[in-house]
């Protein structure tokens, strides 16, 4: 497998990882998956720059997690909006409802949508009127944009990249949701077992922990990025060492949850380590 040239480095990283301390080795561990975030967002593929931001979403409480979702929220990039409006949905910052407010009137639909999903579970009056506009072809408030570009939501493949097309299933990502529909067309198998893979976040059973471990070193990288966001959140360290690898995949998507995924489980370890 060609190494990406972040890869390099995990590798090196990890080889000087043996001799170091516990203490030690989950900072080099965080500041390592931080590099790889911040590589990826910087890109100049904008699905790249959105898949990375897209994943802050799993630091919930994260300062710097947040900053990165606010400061992307202003990108020039369609998707890289969008993906700032759902990270930030989750982030829950002082300033997040602000933000997303003001991307509900965005000029591009799917970025006003990922601010109106982002919103919707606070019940907010304006996520509503997104909604309303899209049925109805004009919003409540009279300034309405998306229903200027409603041939947009009639193409699927457009639907596909605002991740609500009905006949995907599973998306890990809404910033990577086209490709994973063009990958359905050549695989009709990955999605189920990637389905399945999220669906055993919350199994508390360590069988199912060490699956998703192994999964994580499946050919397919969707299978690959379900298996480690359901590692990130069952916030299980023990899993910490058997992801590191993946920092190393030449996928974006993949190598981002690793990093993300990285950060989650290595702060869980500094904390239970401070306990003892």
């Amino acid at each position: 497998m060609k190494l990406h040239k972040s890869g390099t480095v995990a590798a090196v990283w990890l080889l000087l990882l043996l001799g170091a301390s516990p203490g030690s080795r989950a900072a080099s561990k965080r500041d390592e998956a931080w590099d790889i975030l911040k590589s990826n967002i910087n890109e100049k593929s904008a699905e790249k720059s959105a898949v990375a931001i897209r994943v802050l979403e799993l630091l919930p409480g994260d300062p710097q997690a947040l900053e990165l979702a606010q400061k992307a929220a202003t990108d020039d990039r369609p998707d890289v909006r969008s993906a700032a409006a759902t990270a930030l949905g989750q982030l829950h910052g002082k300033s997040t409802a602000a933000i997303l407010h003001k991307l509900l009137f965005d000029p591009e639909p799917s970025v006003a949508l990922a601010a109106a999903s982002a919103l919707m579970p606070s019940k907010d009056p304006a996520a509503f009127e997104v909604y309303y506009e899209i049925l109805t072809g004009e919003r409540k408030t009279g300034n309405g944009v998306i229903a200027e570009q409603m041939k947009t939501l009639k193409d699927p493949k457009k639907l596909a990249a605002m991740g609500v097309e009905g006949g995907i299933g599973f998306i890990p990502f809404a910033g990577i949701g086209l490709t994973a529909f063009e990958t359905l067309h050549v695989d009709d198998v990955s999605p189920v077992r990637a389905a399945a893979a999220k669906m055993l976040t919350n199994d508390p059973d360590p069988e199912s922990g060490h699956a998703l471990v192994t999964a994580t070193t499946d050919k397919s990288w969707l299978i690959k990025t379900a298996a480690l966001e359901a590692i990130a959140k069952r916030g299980d360290p023990q899993l910490l060492d058997g992801i590191l690898p993946a920092l190393m995949d030449d996928n974006t998507a993949v190598r981002c949850t690793a990093a993300v995924a990285v950060i989650r489980l290595s702060t869980l370890a500094d904390r239970i380590n401070k306990k003892q």
